[in-house]
């Protein structure tokens, strides 16, 4: 059974139309923002950090030959002199002041041998007591200080370099838009002579 088909008048037929128009700009709002919002890119700028640190297994490798060679030296021979090492401290114990002396260079030479840079290496005035035993301490310096940090910062401001410097607790953070401008940032840090040994670390294009 087919439905009689009712005809429609040109007032009928231009309300309908308006309806749709208005059915299409309400679609073309609705769609529109999916397809012409703006899209937002996270750009990260290259980057590295200048770091002041010691390998731990490092010192604990220059401890462990210092006391070897301190059981085959003759003139430690029954003494109870001894080395030990605790985080980053390095702890001599002996009889007298010149056996402590002899100690240290043991330790400073053995760290030396271990490419531990002597600017990392703080030695302790030796503590002689009146019975004539002897201690002596040896600190190990882990990160940059922020008197240290500060004039690293201010060395590369004045050289005019086209980056930013952050201290971050006991590291700087140098940020830059060329890589090339980063690498004449570690040349210069590099050739300077700061009071720490620097390294650099965490590189990021």
């Amino acid at each position: 059974m087919t439905l009689p088909q009712m005809p429609i008048s040109c007032s009928q037929s231009s309300v309908i139309l308006k309806l749709l128009e208005k059915v299409s700009a309400a679609s073309i709002l609705l769609v529109s923002p999916l397809f012409f919002a703006p899209q937002s890119y996270s750009s990260v700028m290259p980057s590295f950090d200048i770091v002041s640190q010691v390998n731990p297994m490092e010192i604990e490798n220059a401890v462990n030959q210092a006391r070897k060679e301190l059981a085959n030296r003759f003139d430690f021979n029954g003494s109870k002199a001894e080395i030990v090492l605790e985080k980053n401290e390095i702890k001599l114990a002996a009889e007298d002041q010149f056996k402590i002396k002899a100690l240290l260079e043991i330790v400073i030479g053995k760290l030396a041998k271990r490419s531990i840079s002597l600017k990392s290496v703080d030695k302790g005035e030796p503590d002689l007591s009146p019975l004539g035993h002897a201690r002596q301490v040896i600190k190990i310096k882990q990160g940059i200080e922020t008197t240290v940090a500060r004039q690293i910062t201010g060395f590369i401001r004045d050289g005019k370099f086209k980056v930013t410097t952050q201290i971050q607790g006991e590291e700087i953070r140098v940020t830059g838009k060329s890589r090339d401008e980063l690498q004449a940032v570690i040349a210069a840090v590099r050739a300077h002579d700061f009071p720490v040994a620097l390294s650099f670390q965490n590189f990021r294009d």
